[in-house]
């Protein structure tokens, strides 16, 4: 008696696609559980134009802040669950507003600014190696692609210009005024320079979406001006001719702390 072979179908790219739309059709319409219960207004604009294009939707995103917490620390790791947020501003900060909040610290203060983090997910892998390019070249050089076991591509935009200092112990102030104004001029410098990035993403996106749809309308022109498809020669390109990204941060860009961290594409599986 003849044994029947079964074999399991792979999804078609047009249920790929229709799935993603589904994925992206429920996020957008949950309602924000942020803190803050809205998009950051300095990232208002860069969430818009990801959502607007049929293979982005973003997830999750923060502008970037500075924050006091108050609460157990695990070696030099803040435990964000367990403490309590004493100050939160996505603006620059003085240096009254950080020891009035203080006053109230009972256990480890923990003095920090955060930088843009953005998550994305994108419907096809390619898609997402082309945000990871701009993310890239516009400064958050710590990015990274995750491809989950169910299909779901996601990148995290990152950078590495945080700063985190303990102010308190067990509620004693262990530093001066003095000091507290000091580390707040350095964590509003990286506050504008975090601004000044997510400036240069949002440009720099625009700019790769709309080449991106002129090549993709134009084979000829595609063959014609990416012959390889490369990204990395494509940025390289866009370096020569003087776009995305301006002469005078490349040098910024190359001592961002990050060299020891690489910059190729991660992948690595994890369900989402």
């Amino acid at each position: 008696m003849g044994k029947w072979r079964v074999q399991a179908l792979r999804p078609t790219r047009m249920d790929r696609s229709a799935e993603f739309s589904r994925w992206k059709a429920q996020c957008l319409s949950r309602a924000d559980l942020s803190r803050k219960g809205s998009v950051d207004e300095d990232v208002v604009d860069l969430v818009q134009l990801l959502n607007a294009r049929e293979q982005f939707f973003t997830t999750s995103s923060c502008a970037g802040r500075i924050l006091l917490l108050d609460g157990g620390m695990n070696g030099f790791e803040v435990q964000k669950q367990n403490c309590c947020w004493l100050l939160v501003t996505h603006k620059p900060c003085v240096k009254e507003d950080v020891v009035v909040a203080l006053k109230k610290a009972s256990g480890d203060a923990v003095l920090k600014f955060e930088p843009l983090v953005l998550h994305v997910q994108c419907r096809q892998l390619q898609d997402a190696q082309l945000l990871h390019s701009v993310a890239v070249d516009s400064g958050f050089r710590n990015s990274g692609i995750t491809v989950g076991k169910k299909g779901k591509t996601m990148l995290a935009v990152r950078s590495t210009h945080s700063l985190e200092v303990p102010l308190s112990h067990k509620g004693k102030l262990m530093v001066t005024e003095e000091y507290i104004d000091f580390l707040l001029n350095i964590a509003n410098q990286k506050m504008e320079e975090n601004k000044r990035r997510i400036g240069r993403f949002y440009n720099c996106l625009q700019h790769a979406l709309e080449r991106k749809t002129v090549t993709n309308s134009h084979p000829k022109f595609k063959e014609k001006n990416n012959p390889t498809g490369s990204p990395k020669k494509e940025r390289k390109a866009a370096k020569a001719h003087g776009k995305c990204i301006p002469e005078e941060n490349e040098k910024e860009m190359e001592n961002d702390g990050c060299d020891d961290l690489g910059i190729s594409v991660t992948l690595f599986p994890e369900d989402y």
